[in-house]
């Protein structure tokens, strides 16, 4: 049987749910032909010149971006091919970056729709230089009624209202992950084509596992309900839980959550008291808010370790909150731990 392409999946859900307005199934598809772009470019890497970091002015330093952190060459190409690719559509009213202070605005010369759109153009981008896989991420809400030059405010709403979520991560093939509310579905590039094909369908994670991926090195600054579950899970068989469980970490979100989703396992950022100043150090709104919705999707938790990911009411564009997320009872464990 001959799979369907993104197209037409998005075509069969408009008439399966009434739920794909024509609107959000142009606009998905505009952001998968981003990706491909993007795909294309992290591809060629070193043979373009591709690699390492973005001059700052002057060219001296590196640039750094509103997060603080260096940007490198591909984050810069990754966030002007979707800006470029999505502002004259018609389908946004505004977009808001991981690299940008503020929304972009859609310009005066294009037309303007009912949505707003943010992104991580490319999560994970510390691994570019070692040829680990990396990703973007990106999250579909509503713009407010009656709002028609959107400011930050207009994107400040809580997970629970994104129409869509997705994330593509790029590694030894292109996979394209998206939920409309309907479930999670998996879409891989067929390079020869040109095209995202469906190659799963429901994805359901396991609601028990083994795999746990967390960054140890900040063990020491961690507070003390998750040193308990990290200190049970690394005690092994002979420990409280009674069995083996194995470590995994790449530091790039897009391809710990599609382990995840693949396998089954439980991804956690803390927080820490490593800075102060940051609550956790994952963006609300480009990558816990998407994450939280694909991961609730499909079977799985999503949490603060205290509150439910989804129902955070967000108080700023950059706002960071601790993350843990994946198999159901796993997360429910450290949720538990966090509440006594």
């Amino acid at each position: 049987m001959k799979r369907a392409t993104l197209t037409r999946f998005l075509i069969d859900e408009q008439y399966k749910h009434q739920s794909v307005p024509s609107d959000l199934r142009l606009l998905i598809e505009v952001v998968s032909r981003a990706i491909k772009a993007i795909s294309i470019n992290v591809g060629k890497g070193a043979l373009a010149g591709l690699l390492g970091e973005h001059a700052g002015a002057g060219g001296a330093n590196a640039a750094i971006n509103v997060q603080g952190e260096a940007q490198k060459k591909l984050d810069v190409i990754a966030n002007e091919i979707l800006l470029e690719a999505n502002e004259w559509g018609g389908h946004l009213a505004a977009m808001a970056s991981e690299e940008m202070e503020g929304p972009h605005a859609i310009p005066h010369r294009y037309p303007k729709g009912e949505y707003l759109l943010l992104f991580d153009p490319l999560d994970g981008s510390s691994n570019i230089d070692v040829n680990v896989s990396v990703g973007t991420i990106f999250s579909v809400l509503k713009c407010p009624e009656g709002v028609t030059e959107p400011t930050a405010d207009a994107f400040l709403q809580p997970g629970s209202k994104q129409v869509c979520a997705g994330f593509a991560v790029f590694g030894p093939s292109t996979v394209l992950v998206l939920t409309l509310g309907n479930g999670v579905h998996a879409f891989t590039l067929d390079r020869e084509l040109g095209s995202f094909v469906l190659t799963q369908e429901h994805i359901r994670i396991p609601e028990d596992t083994k795999e746990f991926a967390i960054n140890m090195s900040n063990m020491r600054f961690w507070e003390p309900p998750m040193k308990r579950y990290i200190d049970e899970l690394l005690a092994g068989k002979t420990g409280p839980r009674g069995q083996d469980f194995n470590m995994r970490w790449v530091a790039s979100m897009v391809a710990d959550v599609h382990r995840i989703l693949t396998r089954g396992g439980i991804f956690m950022y803390p927080r820490d008291t490593k800075d102060p100043g940051k609550a956790g150090r994952l963006r609300l709104m480009y990558e816990a808010n998407p994450m939280a919705m694909i991961v609730e999707q499909a079977g799985g938790g999503a949490s603060t370790g205290l509150t439910r990911i989804l129902d955070v009411q967000p108080t700023g564009l950059h706002q960071r909150v601790p993350v843990v997320l994946g198999s159901k009872n796993e997360v429910a464990r450290v949720v538990s731990y966090h509440q006594s």
